[in-house]
């Protein structure tokens, strides 16, 4: 369990396609001074366990289905990641509950300055968008961010200076793609309400 909020933007020292599929990353942070092997991480908001990890360096396995699922597929050497360790009972809860499973990816429609803020767009699956509602919560690339707009088939959030300046942010442009996770608590009410999935 993830609270969606960044502690740091890791990099990747390399991805290793492996010969049974799937690939090792190695992503390098201050954050895996603190790890040990088999601990979850959020990376770019995907939940992966540590399978090796040395002073600042830590390696993860990913299925073939991760790297086809989300857009860790899409990382290279020198691609900026974004890095949360999984929630202790004694942690403050500031963000929401993340769960660092990948419901599916969006596009960046735009990302732009506006005063001293940043508006992001984002187009996503309309299985995504009906949990999308103005003021509730979505994971972005690990990021539990605020919805400000929504549209038919896209979202708006607006970046405060300090976000843009601890993720990975900075590097994202239109067509990137973008690990989206869902407001949990939509997802059991949907449940719930419509148990057969119908509709």
């Amino acid at each position: 369990m993830f609270t969606g909020l960044v502690h740091s933007a890791g990099e990747v020292e390399g991805v290793e396609p492996r010969p049974e599929g799937g690939a090792r990353i190695t992503l390098c942070s201050p954050v895996f001074r603190r790890t040990a092997v088999g601990d979850s991480i959020a990376v770019n908001g995907c939940c992966l366990t540590v399978t090796a990890v040395k002073d600042e360096t830590a390696a993860f396995d990913l299925l073939g289905e991760t790297l086809r699922l989300t857009n860790l597929g899409g990382l290279l050497r020198g691609s900026k990641v974004n890095l949360e360790p999984s929630l202790l009972p004694t942690d403050r809860m500031g963000g929401h509950f993340v769960t660092g499973h990948i419901d599916a990816c969006g596009t960046v429609k735009s990302f732009a300055p506006h005063g001293g803020d940043w508006r992001l767009e984002i187009e996503a699956p309309g299985a995504l968008m009906r949990h999308i509602v103005p003021k509730g919560c979505v994971t972005v690339d690990g990021m539990s961010l605020t919805v400000a707009e929504v549209a038919v088939s896209s979202f708006v959030i607006w970046i405060i200076p300090h976000t843009l300046s601890c993720t990975n942010l900075p590097g994202r442009r239109a067509g990137d793609r973008v690990n989206l996770e869902s407001d949990l608590l939509a997802k059991y009410a949907e449940k719930l309400l419509n148990p057969e999935g119908k509709g």
